[in-house]
């Protein structure tokens, strides 16, 4: 049996397959203007894997903001439940997940394997790695560069709540000529900050695991643990946590 998990993010798609009870594969694609064409897109890919999501050995369950367009899913869960079980499979127990996506951050409490509580931020992208990159772009390097930069540097404070103001703030900094590395050191701090408040509002127990597209900058998850006082952890398929949920709860949905 091949069971597929699709997260259509805001973003970036991702789709982990498992065969039986081992990954088989996983990738992830741009989500472009259209997830429904996103969705084919993935479909096509899994063609090319061999798999094709019409046989009866195959069931797919999707997830993510654009889960309704994936037409051919046996059946479309949360994204809350989908990043709870992958959150859960990375931390081998229970857990507080931190899912740092590109327009939402979302915090999620795991126990004995379900999900208790969770808290989102989906008000303003000012905490999520979608302001990162909007900031990345400012200063002329790509989103890896920006945590590099800022390793170098000291911060510059943006104190600016909304990423329209905070952008002024960073054009600002650039107009006055301050040092580059000590913007993006600024950059970072910033969402590292936000993200810091909303997990102390929601409260961290158990092992803390840092998911989403930020969860493979070790500087940012060096940041994050600094700032909310004990280990943050995470995984190399970090980023496809919603993706890895949803092909475990694939495993037991049939057709």
């Amino acid at each position: 049996m091949y069971y597929v998990g699709i997260d259509i993010g805001s973003t970036a798609s991702k789709t982990v397959i498992f065969k039986g009870d081992k990954i088989f594969s996983y990738f992830v694609i741009p989500t472009g203007w259209s997830s429904k064409e996103t969705a084919q897109s993935i479909k096509e890919k899994l063609k090319e894997q061999g798999i094709d999501v019409i046989r009866e050995d195959v069931r797919v369950i999707a997830t993510g903001y654009g889960r309704i367009s994936v037409d051919y899913a046996d059946k479309v869960v949360t994204e809350i439940t989908c990043h709870g079980k992958g959150g859960n499979y990375f931390a081998k127990g229970d857990c507080t997940i931190i899912d740092v996506g590109g327009q939402d951050t979302k915090v999620i409490t795991v126990e004995n394997g379900f999900v208790t509580r969770f808290l989102m931020n989906d008000k303003c992208s000012a905490g999520t790695g979608k302001f990162i990159e909007i900031m990345a772009n400012r200063l002329g390097v790509g989103l890896g560069e920006i945590f590099d930069l800022a390793k170098e540097g000291e911060p510059i404070g943006i104190s600016s709540m909304c990423t329209v103001f905070a952008e002024s703030e960073v054009i600002s900094h650039i107009g006055q000529g301050k040092e580059r590395s000590d913007i993006a050191a600024g950059v970072v701090e910033s969402v590292v900050s936000k993200v810091t408040l909303l997990a102390d509002r929601h409260g961290v127990q158990g092992k803390c695991i840092l998911t989403g597209g930020l969860s493979t900058s070790d500087y940012f998850r060096k940041e994050l643990s600094k700032k909310l006082g004990q280990d943050v952890y995470s995984d190399e398929l970090g980023k496809y946590a919603g993706a890895l949920g949803a092909a475990l709860i694939a495993s037991n949905v049939k057709k």
